[in-house]
């Protein structure tokens, strides 16, 4: 069984972060220090870093969070970013999309301890919950795939003119490059890299913001779409 790193303090940024729900955040770090590293869902070097990197650095992506919209994080992990989005955000309503039953059930666990309402854990793969979940406004996502296949997996779990926001590092303009002609053939109009957490963390968190217009996914996924919902319509008459 590996040995959990000790954790070290919260930063005095992360009571700025977190406001009133702070408590339920060292309850996080805690949780993740301890059964997330004895169940292999974070590396143990990571614990001492755990507010800078993780828990702070998802945290600050709500800036660019509209109000009040429907969110999946698609593969969450150990629930980086949705987690600690779900803590600031209580307007939100979060979707918390995992294929592994580990992780699911860590997620589900974290959520109930948390006392997070507004958040639902879902065990599956993003293409394969399509029809099955609502379309959202936004799908997040963190350090789960390059931009090109990761637009794949969450834009068509999109809502028209919804959008896209991925934590990414200092290759976030590059991808976008590559990323150019996948992202076209989904439907996306819009690209941007966004630098949040000023004064909060260091170095800022990057955000790839992808925008979609009024097909979420482009063509193929448009037929997929409506063959999802003739199905929910015919088993809803039965």
């Amino acid at each position: 069984m590996t040995e959990a790193a000790e954790l070290p303090p919260a930063p005095e940024q992360a009571r700025a972060v977190f406001g009133e729900f702070f408590p339920e955040a060292v309850r996080y770090a805690e949780l993740l220090a301890d059964a997330g590293v004895k169940r292999g869902l974070i590396g143990p070097r990571e614990v001492p870093r755990l507010w800078e990197r993780h828990l702070l650095n998802c945290a600050v992506l709500s800036e660019v969070v509209p109000q009040g919209v429907t969110v999946c994080d698609v593969g969450s992990g150990a629930g980086l970013p949705g987690i600690p989005l779900a803590l600031v955000r209580r307007d939100l309503k979060i979707t918390l999309l995992e294929p592994l039953l580990r992780r699911t059930t860590f997620l589900q666990e974290a959520v109930e301890l948390l006392g997070l309402d507004h958040v639902t854990v879902m065990r599956g793969r993003a293409e394969e919950v399509l029809g099955k979940l609502q379309p959202v406004h936004v799908v997040t996502a963190r350090a789960v795939a390059p931009l090109d296949r990761l637009a794949g997996w969450g834009v068509p779990l999109l809502r028209p003119y919804g959008e896209m926001l991925a934590l990414k590092g200092d290759t976030a303009d590059e991808e976008l490059v590559s990323a150019k002609t996948a992202l076209a053939k989904l439907g996306v109009v819009k690209t941007s890299v966004l630098q949040v957490g000023e004064g909060l963390v260091d170095p800022l968190t990057t955000v790839v913001r992808v925008e979609v217009g009024e097909s979420p996914g482009g063509v193929r996924f448009a037929a997929k779409r409506a063959k999802a919902a003739r199905v929910g319509r015919t088993r809803r008459r039965r």
